[in-house]
C-alpha cells in the first residue's frame, strides 16, 4: 500500500494550511487547525502522506486506516462545512483543552513525506459530521480523497459513532456518487447554503455504519480501493 493515514499533528499545520488554500475559495485559518488540535474535544483530522519506501517498516496489508481512542486527537476538495456553525456549536458544546493530546499533537514529523491531503469531523451524542476533505491538486484522480472518507468512517466506529453526515454542494457529482457508494443517503436540500456563489447544499447521511451489514460492505469496498491505490496510476504519477 503506497499510502499510510494518521492523526494530524500541529506539525502538519503549514502544509495543511498550503492545501486548504489550494482547495478552497473561503479557506480556514492555520490558527483554526491550531486551535482544533490543542483545545477543541469534539475535533478529529488526519492526513494522508505517501508511504516511505526506505528505512520504514512494513505497513499492514488493507487501506490504512488508523486506530485511535478518544483521548487522542477528494482526488479533489468535495465539500466543506461552514467554520462560523462549526465553531457555534463548539461553544455552545464547551470547547476544552486535553492535555493528555497536546503532547501527541505537537510530535514532530521528522523526515516523513509530504502531506498529501486530509480530513476532519466534528463529534456529538452518537453522530459526528464530517467537516472537510482536501487533496493536493497534483494528487488528485488516485482515490485518496475517497481513502480519508474510509479513514474517516473507521475512526466513527472505533469511536462508537453510528451516524455520519454532511453537506455537499448539488452540483458536485462525483462527490454525491462517492458519497452514495458508502451509503450516503441524500436528505434534505438547504438553499443557498455555500456563501462564495449562494449554492444549495445537499444533507446527506450515513446511518447504522457500526452494523455488521455496512461493515460487510465497507470490507469489500475497502479491498477494492486498496487494489485501485497500489495499482498503474499510482506507479505512473
Amino acid at each position: 500500500m503506497p499510502y499510510s493515514v494518521e492523526p494530524m499533528r500541529l506539525n502538519d499545520v503549514a502544509q495543511v494550511e498550503v492545501i486548504e488554500r489550494q482547495s478552497f475559495s473561503s479557506p480556514w485559518s492555520r490558527r483554526a487547525y491550531e486551535y482544533d488540535l490543542t483545545q477543541n474535544a469534539l475535533a478529529r483530522y488526519l492526513v494522508v502522506r505517501e508511504q516511505a519506501r526506505d528505512g520504514e517498516p512494513a505497513k499492514p496489508e488493507g487501506v490504512p486506516v488508523p486506530r485511535w481512542s478518544w483521548g487522542q486527537r477528494a482526488s479533489e476538495p468535495v465539500w466543506r462545512f461552514p467554520r462560523a456553525l462549526v465553531g457555534a456549536i463548539a461553544s455552545w458544546l464547551g470547547s476544552r483543552r486535553r492535555p493528555s493530546e497536546t503532547g501527541a499533537a505537537a510530535g514532530l514529523s521528522g523526515s516523513a513525506p509530504p502531506i498529501l491531503g486530509f480530513a476532519g469531523m466534528w463529534l456529538a451524542v452518537g453522530e459526528a459530521h464530517v467537516v472537510t476533505i482536501a487533496v493536493r491538486p497534483e494528487s488528485r484522480g488516485h482515490g485518496l480523497g475517497e481513502l480519508l472518507l474510509v479513514s474517516l468512517i473507521d475512526l466513527a466506529c472505533q469511536l462508537e459513532v453510528a451516524t455520519l453526515y454532511l453537506e455537499v454542494r448539488v452540483s458536485n457529482v462525483s462527490a454525491k456518487r462517492l458519497y452514495e457508494k458508502y451509503g450516503f443517503v441524500g436528505g434534505r436540500l438547504r438553499k443557498r447554503y455555500y456563501s462564495d456563489n449562494g449554492e444549495d447544499a445537499l444533507e446527506m447521511i450515513a446511518d447504522g455504519i457500526t452494523t455488521s451489514q455496512y461493515q460487510c460492505r465497507l470490507q469489500e469496498l475497502n479491498q477494492a480501493l486498496t487494489e485501485k491505490l497500489a495499482g498503474p496510476a499510482y506507479h505512473e504519477s
